[in-house]
């Protein structure tokens, strides 16, 4: 399966001149490097036995799966070690309770919420509805209960997500690019996350197919994608900047019509739908962003908060979440100069800029700023990248040491951690 040719004559935003080869040339041109590999694949998928040529999804499926399978099963020896409900980890915990209280009772009509099973008088408004949805619908098409079902509709959402960013990562490289981002992304340090009743792994999924179909341009189905992402959460704001620019670019270029308009149109619509939904429930247009700041202690400062606690952390003893917090804040920062510097897609870059200025000026909860930049897969592309160059024995000790941080963190995050992870 040759990596996918743009679906129109000139790309929109193919990488300069100056980035890696891999990503300079375009996937369809005769006697480029993903042409020749495209030649190789469809030679062989012509082959039987071959399924993961023939099925493209098969591959990245597949190795996100056993990654995660791996992550907890040793949470689950543990939790069996110390007495712990393996199952109620996974889906009874922080946000996860609050997604089924609502797939369960519905929402809150007030700025003050009635919630026995969270034991809580927060509002719930604030927890977008596409989730907490999806969990009503396969609960009520299934003989499972909420929690049970909050959990597929979590895992489902992470083999789709695995699947767009393998094709990414193919896209802009090789097959082999793309495998090592899925896997770069099943062994982040929360990864563990991605397994529990929480959003991460379905709104990664619609960022990594509205990216992609940013990158093969077609505008009708990133505006949708976007668009339902609006509904899952309040970082969709970061994806909408990427396909309002992509977009704005074309129209500039005067490429492909009317669709770009389309697409910046359709983009915002999920997340101005929903707070446009809450204003009119509760009776005043800023209704969302009081619950926020108000109650969840949860605005958008610039930065400040961020500033100041990492100024704590750094001169003050702190919690291995915090610290953890810190080296991936940096590292994000050396991600995002190579991004730049490396000419990757426009929309990619947008995309992880725009998502990293949001989670750093995102005031409190700082020890969760890993976990909030677990949707930018994309910062991990110069990192997928290079892996791809190297040897094998490189590749694989550095995995190696990923598997062993990612497992023990995840399970510090569930047994030993007190607050969210």
């Amino acid at each position: 399966m040759s990596a996918p040719a743009p679906a129109h004559d000139e790309p929109a935003f193919a990488p300069d001149v100056d980035a890696p080869t891999a990503l300079r040339q375009r996937p369809g041109d005769p006697g480029s490097r993903a042409d020749a590999e495209g030649r190789t694949e469809a030679a062989a998928a012509e082959r039987p036995g071959r399924p993961w040529h023939r099925h493209p999804a098969v591959a990245p499926v597949a190795l996100y799966a056993l990654l995660r399978l791996g992550g907890l099963v040793v949470l689950g020896l543990f939790a069996h070690r110390s007495g712990a409900d393996f199952w109620s980890l996974l889906h009874s915990r922080f946000d996860g309770i609050w997604y089924v209280g609502i797939a369960d009772d519905g929402y809150d009509t007030g700025m003050v919420g009635n919630h026995p099973k969270s034991h809580s008088t927060l509002p719930n408004l604030p927890f977008f509805p596409l989730y907490p949805g999806l969990i009503a619908a396969v609960a009520a098409v299934t003989p499972f209960s909420t929690q049970v079902a909050a959990l597929i509709v979590s895992w489902a959402a992470g083999l789709a997500a695995a699947w767009g960013i393998y094709a990414v990562g193919a896209h802009l490289g090789s097959r082999k690019v793309g495998l090592i981002l899925v896997a770069l992304w099943a062994v982040l340090p929360h990864a563990v996350v991605q397994n529990m009743a929480y959003t991460e792994t379905v709104f990664t999924a619609l960022v990594a197919w509205t990216l992609y179909a940013l990158l093969r341009r077609q505008w009708l189905t990133a505006g949708l994608l976007c668009l339902v992402a609006g509904l899952s959460r309040p970082t969709a704001t970061t994806l909408i900047a990427a396909v309002g620019v992509a977009a704005l670019v074309a129209i500039v270029r005067r490429q492909d019509g009317w669709r770009p308009w389309v697409a910046g149109l359709l983009a915002p619509l999920g997340y101005l739908g929903y707070l446009a939904w809450i204003g009119h429930r509760l009776g005043r247009v800023d209704a969302y962003f009081e619950m926020q700041e108000k109650y969840w202690r949860i605005g958008f400062d610039g930065g400040v908060s961020t500033a100041r606690t990492l100024k704590k952390v750094l001169v003050e003893p702190a919690s291995l979440p915090m610290y953890v917090s810190t080296l991936l804040l940096g590292v994000a920062v050396v991600l995002i100069a190579l991004l730049v510097l490396h000419r990757y897609p426009l929309p990619l870059v947008v995309y992880s800029i725009t998502f990293f200025l949001l989670s750093i000026g995102t005031e409190n909860y700082y020890w969760a700023k890993g976990r909030y930049l677990m949707p930018a897969f994309t910062l991990l592309l110069p990192v997928a990248v290079g892996l791809a160059k190297a040897r094998r024995s490189t590749m694989l000790a550095v995995f190696a040491f990923l598997v062993v941080v990612s497992a023990g963190y995840g399970v510090y995050l569930s047994l030993i951690w007190k607050w969210s992870p």
